[in-house]
């Protein structure tokens, strides 16, 4: 058995890395050993993340695409490939929140939230997968939510494409397993993130949420990386198909 945590030799791709979540995966899977293609909607957006990522000693690119562009996705892809000559580690984190009630929810918000968070990382997977299964081995990691268990308030499109994650999770490691793929997801809690902006900024809702966290604190992106380091690495390579929680026990109560 394989206990290694080393990602030594390996090259990922992670979506969404110019701040936030995104950001700490990018540093944590560099940390790690592997090195990193850095992907946003702007190529200067992941400068600083490109930055910190060559100055432990990694090698860092960066790429491009509106996440909810189906064209400018598989664009990004190959420009990764381009430019890294290959990825082992894909982590689909990057997406987007819109929040309406439902009653009044657009279809343009709607459309925009589904193709950001659920065709992209299809798309991504499915481009970025073949290799992986012509190379015998690869990992992907797909950021899930809370919302992939549950409702929500006000967030009908995010908790759908939440849901959708944790579904295509599954369906992709049920046929991939066997060519050496492992396809996993990752489900943080309340994090301080931009996406979380508004629930931090509304004292009352900040405060019930904290009172039900074990852990008494909302999470930092840091918290993040070493789930996402676990599932890429070697000691992961009989977990398949799992949705990682990670939350500060928010589900345990």
């Amino acid at each position: 058995m394989n206990v290694s945590f080393s990602l030594d030799g390996k090259i990922a791709l992670v979506t969404g890395a110019s701040r936030g979540l995104g950001r700490a995966i990018a540093v944590g899977l560099a940390r790690a050993g592997a090195d990193v293609v850095c992907a946003s909607t702007r190529r200067a957006g992941t400068d600083e993340t490109a930055a910190e990522i060559r100055a432990l000693g990694r090698r860092a690119w960066q790429v491009e695409a509106d996440l909810s562009d189906r064209a400018a996705v598989l664009a990004m892809a190959g420009d990764a490939e381009t430019q890294a000559g290959r990825v082992d580690i894909l982590v689909n984190n990057g997406g987007t929140i819109r929040r309406t009630p439902a009653a009044d929810y657009s279809l343009d918000d709607w459309d925009a939230v589904i193709r950001t968070n659920v065709d992209a990382v299809f798309l991504l997977s499915q481009r970025l997968g073949r290799g992986m299964i012509e190379r015998g081995g690869g990992k992907i990691i797909n950021i899930a939510s809370l919302l992939s268990f549950s409702g929500g308030i006000t967030v009908p499109a995010y908790t759908a494409s939440k849901h959708a994650v944790a579904g295509i999770t599954k369906a992709l490691a049920n046929e991939w397993a066997r060519h050496g793929v492992q396809v996993n997801a990752v489900a943080p809690g309340y994090f301080r993130t931009d996406n979380t902006q508004r629930l931090q900024d509304d004292a009352t809702r900040s405060a019930e949420i904290s009172a039900r966290i074990p852990a008494g604190r909302w999470g930092e992106p840091e918290d993040l990386a070493g789930a996402v380091v676990f599932l890429a690495s070697p000691a992961a390579d009989y977990v398949n198909g799992h949705v990682l929680v990670v939350d500060g026990g928010w589900m345990a109560r």
